[in-house]
């Protein structure tokens, strides 16, 4: 795992294959002088070791923040345009500013700073991992609460993304105003509806 030395967040997101909820990214910058051991891309983590790895991630990170993009603008601007928003965010949020920027991925937000995308850059970079963990933990977290307000859509076992369970649950329960109307399933339904 590469830690870099200067003030260089790491950022990711969770949340762009889900038919439901918002697209959350985070930008961390870790500090060199009190590393968190065990960081890895978080969906090869258990849920119990990514909660573990966020308390550790925002004690001892320089600077770590959440930004995210809504259901309506995944609609309206697109996945791939929302995400690199929700991105921005994060890094515009961060209570320190960074240097330089580690996108994980193959393409990267306008920023103030000079950023880098490196694809699989989850698994290879301490900051983009710690990134990966904190908008995963935040949005599952999100998600789970989603459950609450939405029962019946099995939200908090998927969190959000298309399942079996979760398109039967769509066409019995029909479509709710956290789901993404542009995304496949969810727009085949609605059209089927007219």
């Amino acid at each position: 795992m590469i830690r870099s030395e200067s003030h260089t967040a790491g950022v990711d997101e969770a949340g762009r294959g889900p038919l439901a909820g918002p697209v959350i990214a985070a930008a961390v910058i870790l500090d060199p002088a009190r590393p968190v051991d065990g960081l890895a891309d978080s969906k090869k983590l258990t849920a119990a070791r990514r909660e573990a790895l966020a308390v550790s991630i925002k004690e001892h990170a320089i600077a770590w923040a959440l930004g995210r993009a809504e259901v309506e603008e995944i609609d309206q601007l697109n996945i791939l345009h929302a995400t690199m928003l929700a991105m921005q965010r994060a890094v515009e949020a961060l209570p320190v500013g960074a240097d330089k920027v580690l996108v994980d991925g193959n393409r990267c937000p306008e920023l103030a700073c000079p950023a880098e995308a490196i694809v699989g850059g989850d698994d290879l970079i301490a900051e983009i991992s710690a990134a990966s963990i904190l908008a995963k933990v935040a949005r599952d977290g999100e998600m789970v609460v989603l459950d609450t307000r939405y029962p019946g859509y099995g939200l908090a076992g998927h969190k959000g993304y298309p399942t079996k369970a979760h398109i039967a649950a769509l066409h019995a329960l029909g479509v709710t105003d956290i789901h993404r109307r542009t995304f496949g399933p969810v727009r085949r339904l609605l059209q089927s509806q007219e």
